[in-house]
């Protein structure tokens, strides 16, 4: 890890106008080592739906990927916030955090709810790139957003529990070593309560894949690996359970938070990256004797999508604050999540209209940033599903479904 210590405190409530500036020297030695991996870099992975192996060891070997580790297992010790910095870079960049965002965020269940023994296992080897933790595998074909009703079950027999289900979109798993996994131990007709019964456990992939476990990748829009898994009696040893049998669903919110506060900061960092090309090509780009960005129709979608990006940050950096500090965090999370998504998603927008024929041309990399930041509207969870929460949750509107 880069000699960044020791670094700023999260921001404050009555601080985050200066938020921006914060952490400048994570800034700037993400932004260093970016400019190792150019624009031509992304581009040519995305031609061949390649992974970008290369970029994401640099990642490692600089300690990045460790950021949330504590230093006793061979990590940084930063907070979601500054984890939540180095993703924004890496996107304001032009690379996509996608392909090892599930390292930062998978840490939330493991460091809050892992036993000793477990930490003492897996976080050092995480820490120094021997292992990867890139995998959570939580949804399913039947159920989608409703975790609740998940059909994977894990059955306890003497040492071991055996899995059988079915998951889909679980990210990175050719590219990871480890995956956590959300299954039902306790039939859903005999809870109580419909998040009870289901527990968390820990998936040596090496072990997994082959025998129990069969991955089908899916093909899709963005250079996203993702894939269909299958279980089949699949054996998990009983010390991989993380926690208590049972408690899982409340564990994994841990995850999905830090998820959502994470995946608020790529869009934020995607929004700067569509913001600062559309503004630099509007400037030179002249039609009927003048440049284009003279004209307010070009200019006020440019400017709303850039406050939008700003609120985003701001509530980005909320939602980082409340997690560090064990706060209930889950409506600021959603609404970062929201807010970042509408922004960058309108800032993609603005640069590709205002590009035109351009904007679609491989080698002006706007198309792909365009199909990569599409995506955070419909996942890790759809925006729809948000305004949902926030209406029953928050505002204590009746439950809708």
């Amino acid at each position: 890890m880069p000699e960044l210590l020791p670094i700023a405190p999260t921001p404050r409530k009555d601080n985050m106008l200066k938020a921006s500036e914060s952490f400048r020297d994570i800034r700037d030695a993400v932004r260093d080592l970016c400019a190792q991996y150019p624009a031509a870099y992304f581009r040519e992975i995305d031609r061949e739906r390649s992974y970008p192996e290369a970029f994401v060891d640099a990642l490692t070997r600089a300690g990045w990927l460790a950021a949330l580790i504590p230093q006793e297992y061979g990590g940084s010790g930063l907070g979601l916030t500054e984890a939540s910095v180095i993703l924004e870079e890496i996107n304001r960049c032009g690379g996509n955090s996608g392909a090892c965002h599930g390292q930062m965020y998978n840490m939330g269940t493991l460091l809050r709810h892992g036993s000793d023994a477990q930490k003492q296992a897996y976080l050092p080897r995480i820490a120094s790139g021997e292992l990867r933790l890139q995998s959570m595998a939580v949804t399913e074909p039947s159920t989608g957003t409703d975790t609740t009703r998940i059909k994977t079950v894990a059955v306890k027999q003497g040492d071991r529990y055996v899995v059988n289900g079915q998951k889909v979109w679980i990210s990175r798993v050719q590219h990871s070593d480890l995956m956590i996994l959300l299954a039902r131990t306790t039939p859903l007709a005999e809870v109580s309560r419909k998040s009870e019964g289901m527990s968390i456990f820990i998936v040596d992939l090496r072990d997994a894949i082959g025998q129990g476990m069969t991955v089908q990748p899916i093909p899709n829009m963005v250079n996203h690996e993702t894939n269909e898994l299958f279980f089949d009696n699949l054996e998990i040893p009983v010390e991989n359970l993380i926690g208590e049998e049972g408690k899982g669903f409340r564990y994994i919110l841990d995850g999905l938070n830090a998820e959502r506060a994470l995946i608020a900061a790529e869009c934020i960092g995607d929004g700067y990256w569509f913001i600062d090309k559309v503004s630099s090509y509007v400037k030179e780009r002249v039609v009927f004797d003048r440049p284009i960005g003279q004209n307010q129709g070009v200019q006020f979608p440019i400017a709303e999508a850039y406050i939008e990006v700003e609120a985003a940050s701001l509530m980005r950096y909320e939602a980082c604050r409340l997690f560090d500090a064990h706060q209930p965090c889950g409506a600021q999370a959603n609404m970062a999540k929201y807010l970042a998504a509408k922004a960058s998603w309108e800032a993609a927008n603005a640069c590709l209209q205002f590009h035109g024929g351009f904007g679609f041309a491989c080698d002006y990399d706007v198309e792909r940033k365009f199909r990569e930041t599409r995506l955070y509207q419909v996942a890790p969870i759809s925006t729809n599903l948000i305004l949902s929460y926030v209406a029953e949750h928050v505002l204590g509107l009746p439950r809708s479904f």
